[in-house]
């Protein structure tokens, strides 16, 4: 009989505050690199790159006997993911960092949704109303007919609901396959969904935009790691809220490193569609139920 291992919320804490750090982190680098190299290429060379983190998986991955079925997952999880990616990069040099950040919220919505269409998953009155909660706030983030929807915030649109599929493949995958046969797969499919796409439009790298994206896969994976130990440490209901630490360390550094403008409308909209991921996770733990909607950053590249 296993013992489960005792919550320490200040520990979660810690590790979900270095997540975001992380996460930050990759996003000045990639802003700091602007439009100079197509996203395509940056997402790829971000992830291939990235693949020598994996050399501790070689033994679970040679001793995994996938199924052809599995296969097909991992496939189409590699694709959403690899789409999303790109998406990401592109919007991130095109509209200010707090707008990436509050839009890449709407993501664990997105899986709410799609868990109960494709799931079987019960939408309870609850639920709907944060959802709906959630959507408000990406409309008062857009405010079409009030301001400029770029094509950066359509890509992020379109990266949230991608992100999501990729979620949902790797929630079906989880309960069949190692963790650690998940994360690698995921890895190399998204690095082989990325190789057309870079090589459609080429841009030679230099030497000082390799090592920045090569600290942007050092930090993504640096954060897929501490948000690992933030919640071996305390249940997602403690960690989650601390998420909306990212949007704050957003606006500051948009605001003093880029010179962006701090808007009032984009933090509103994302403290929503946060309240609403956090008041979603909740009730998930309050019924007992088995997590379905994930943390935030579990959505990100």
């Amino acid at each position: 009989m296993t013992t489960a291992l005792p919550h320490r919320p200040a520990a979660g804490i810690f590790w979900m505050l270095v997540t975001g750090v992380c996460f930050i982190g990759v996003t000045a680098l990639v802003k700091t690199m602007g439009p100079r190299m197509p996203p395509a290429e940056m997402a790829f060379l971000r992830y291939g790159m990235g693949l020598v983190f994996l050399l501790p998986a070689i033994g679970s991955l040679r001793a995994a006997q996938l199924t052809a079925r599995q296969w097909r997952l991992f496939g189409v999880r590699g694709l959403c993911h690899g789409v999303g990616v790109i998406l990401w990069f592109y919007a991130m040099v095109r509209i200010p960092i707090a707008d990436v950040t509050a839009m890449n919220y709407l993501a664990p919505v997105y899986v709410t949704v799609g868990a109960a269409l494709f799931l079987g998953e019960t939408l309870a009155f609850r639920r709907i109303a944060a959802v709906i909660a959630a959507l408000a706030g990406a409309a008062i983030i857009l405010r079409p007919g009030f301001r400029e929807v770029s094509s950066g915030h359509l890509a992020m649109l379109l990266a949230a609901v991608v992100f999501a599929g990729s979620y949902l493949s790797a929630k079906v995958l989880a309960d069949e396959v190692k963790p650690a046969v998940v994360v690698a797969m995921l890895s190399i499919f998204v690095t082989i969904t990325l190789a057309p796409f870079a090589l459609a439009n080429w841009v030679t790298p230099g030497p000082g935009d390799l090592a920045l994206l090569f600290c942007v896969a050092c930090l993504a994976t640096a954060g897929h790691y501490t948000m690992t130990l933030a919640f071996a440490a305390a249940p997602v209901t403690v960690t989650q809220p601390v998420t909306f630490t990212q949007l704050i360390w957003a606006v500051l550094l948009g605001a003093v490193v880029f010179d962006e403008q701090v808007d009032i409308w984009v933090v509103l909209g994302g403290v929503m569609i946060l309240a609403s991921v956090t008041f979603i996770t909740w009730r998930e733990a309050v019924i007992n139920r088995k997590p379905v909607t994930p943390p935030t950053n579990a959505t990100k590249l």
